[in-house]
């Protein structure tokens, strides 16, 4: 068993001991629990605040409550020694078979290390990257794509049923913009010379789209009225632009289960129902909105309109669900969306927004907490801007002047490791922290460059390999199954601190998970890497230190082993992460 596995279970037990006996309450909750490395490695292996946080339930001093658990955790053979630390922490030193043991387990799992049962099934939907369908991605989107892509394979891998949900905004405004702009490439393509006036898409990515109008079409467009083709031009243009976009998304190695049309949210009835069902609950009422604070827009107008009464759970204000023509709000439309999601059975819904939506985040939270009587659950996770530079200047995008950087352009000015490079980039940052992207930087290969420096990691330990099997195959067979006794010849400093990393995976991934930050992966991984690296280069300062000593066959193949284990637990953080593990660089 995992060592932090084998801790939390001891503290389960222990605590419904106490419980039994009547020292702590029967419904007491472990959740706020950790089992942790502690913050200076001198003081153990695992640190638990358990005592901390039930000492309150227990009625006793947290020190006490620290010795009482404490004694219980002495008696187990795996555990080498526990200390008390401050008012009541307890600090636990392991067996090193403890961690030895993980070694095999690595091996044998290979990507599959660190899968876990904790999200136990639950049902989660990951609404992201829902670029408008005006244009192709740009440099903003990759973030979010990549960032909700990483998250949704890391709460698979700890167990949650996950669905990976783009909404398509083909309902606006926007889209007639769209429209037109389409027009003047198909009149163009027609032969016409066209300008494109401000205010519409100048894009050359629409010229494609204005050559297949008239390929479908012909000239007959040409002096229809725009009353009779913005419908049609309307669908076509959308199709062509989702169709780029999923082009785009296949060139970041994603993909999504479901689409769902904002237009087929208003076409079917969606938006009705859900606001009829907040009118059962008597959350939806005719109102006047309190004016914006600050500067009164111009076009500023006191009148009655129907609200969801949004400020009952917890927003700032309420919200309007119908413009001044009738028509449904925007707002509305995620309101039917949302009623939808939570009608399909999920337990957590979560999105991703750029930074600009931050203002979204409590009305989703309230409607959601209205549609679903309080039983679902809204995260809303922002990605902060992407500040892309080129030759230390920054490079400006807009779609609207046609000068926007695409995702394409980006994967192609990587070169061919592309995808690699941008998608591990995107998670070197926290996703509400601003990033710089350098495309000369990133694609350098150097330590200072994070993702060449993982995937070295990788390639170094396949090389490890290769470079054995020349000198001593039957070793590196060996070093499959290495057995307790091979591996228990681990005893540096440097390698019992890397084996100690390595089992510390599958604890990471299930924090990532729910703290839905996939980010901690790529933190983890560099952590990796590094102290890998520096095991490696132990042994150009002594012939006994390296993985290969020709005259100890035994110590060879543990050190094999852990190169293996090395191997499997960077492959299967990358491939989390959607990057491909490098054998050789």
């Amino acid at each position: 068993m995992n060592p932090y596995t084998l801790i939390q279970s001891m503290l389960e037990i222990h605590t419904q001991t106490l419980c039994e006996k009547g020292v702590l309450p029967k419904d007491v909750s472990l959740q706020a629990v950790t089992v942790e490395p502690p913050r200076d490695a001198s003081h153990g292996d695992i640190a638990t605040n358990v005592a901390m946080v039930l000492c309150k339930a227990a009625g006793m001093k947290p020190r006490d409550l620290a010795e009482d658990y404490a004694a219980s955790l002495r008696a187990h053979e795996a555990i080498a020694e526990v200390e008390l630390a401050g008012p009541g922490f307890i600090n636990i030193r392991m067996q090193p078979e403890g961690w030895l043991s993980q070694l095999p387990v690595m091996i044998s799992q290979q990507i599959a290390y660190g899968d876990t049962s904790s999200g136990q099934k639950r049902r989660v939907n990951v609404e992201y990257v829902s670029a408008n369908p005006t244009g192709p991605l740009h440099v903003g989107h990759a973030r979010g794509s990549v960032f909700g892509d990483a998250l949704c394979s890391l709460l698979q891998k700890a167990g949650y049923d996950v669905t990976r949900e783009y909404y398509i905004n083909d309902a606006g405004g926007q889209i007639d913009v769209l429209a037109r702009s389409a027009y003047l490439r198909y009149r163009e393509a027609c032969g016409e010379t066209v300008t494109i006036p401000a205010g519409l898409y100048p894009g050359d990515y629409l010229i494609p789209v204005g050559h297949a109008l008239k390929a479908e079409h012909g000239t007959q467009l040409l002096n229809a009225e725009e009353s009779e083709w913005l419908p049609t031009l309307r669908r076509f243009a959308t199709q062509q632009m989702m169709q780029l976009i999923r082009d785009d998304l296949q060139a970041l190695g994603i993909t999504h289960d479901v689409f769902t049309s904002e237009l087929q949210l208003h076409e079917s009835g969606a938006i009705e129902r859900a606001i009829e069902t907040l009118r059962h609950k008597e959350v939806v009422a005719m109102g006047v909105l309190e004016p914006p604070k600050g500067k009164l827009p111009d076009d500023w107008e006191a009148r009655e309109q129907l609200l969801f009464l949004s400020t009952r759970f917890g927003d700032d204000s309420d919200r309007a669900l119908q413009k001044p023509d009738g028509s449904y709000t925007y707002f509305a439309a995620d309101l039917a969306l949302s009623a939808d999601k939570i009608g399909r059975g999920f337990q957590d819904l979560i999105y991703i927004f750029g930074a600009d939506h931050g203002g979204y985040k409590k009305r989703m939270e309230a409607s959601i907490k209205a549609l679903s009587d309080a039983q679902a659950h809204c995260i809303i996770k922002l990605c902060q801007i992407v500040h892309l530079m080129r030759h230390g200047e920054p490079v400006k995008m807009s779609k609207r002047a046609g000068t926007f950087e695409t995702v394409r352009d980006l994967l192609e000015a990587l070169g061919e490791d592309g995808k690699d490079i941008l998608r591990f980039m995107m998670l070197t940052r926290k996703n509400d922290a601003e990033m710089e992207f350098d495309l000369d930087k990133v694609k350098e290969h150097s330590k200072d460059n994070p993702v060449f420096y993982v995937q070295y990691a990788h390639a170094r330990a396949k090389s490890v390999l290769r470079l054995a099997g020349e000198q001593m195959p039957d070793c590196v067979e060996a070093s499959q199954h290495a057995t307790a006794d091979q591996l228990a010849l681990l005893q540096s400093d440097a390698e019992m601190a890397l084996i100690k990393l390595l089992a510390g995976y599958p604890r990471m991934i299930e924090a990532a998970a729910r703290a839905a930050e996939p980010h901690r992966v790529a933190f983890y991984l560099q952590e990796i890497a590094a102290a890998f690296h520096g095991l490696w280069q132990l042994g150009s300062q002594s012939l006994n230190l390296r993985f290969v000593v020709t005259n100890q066959p035994e110590l060879t193949i543990a050190r094999l082993a852990l190169a293996r284990a090395v191997a499997a637990v960077v492959a299967s953080g990358l491939h989390l992460l959607g990057v491909e593990p490098k054998d050789s660089l």
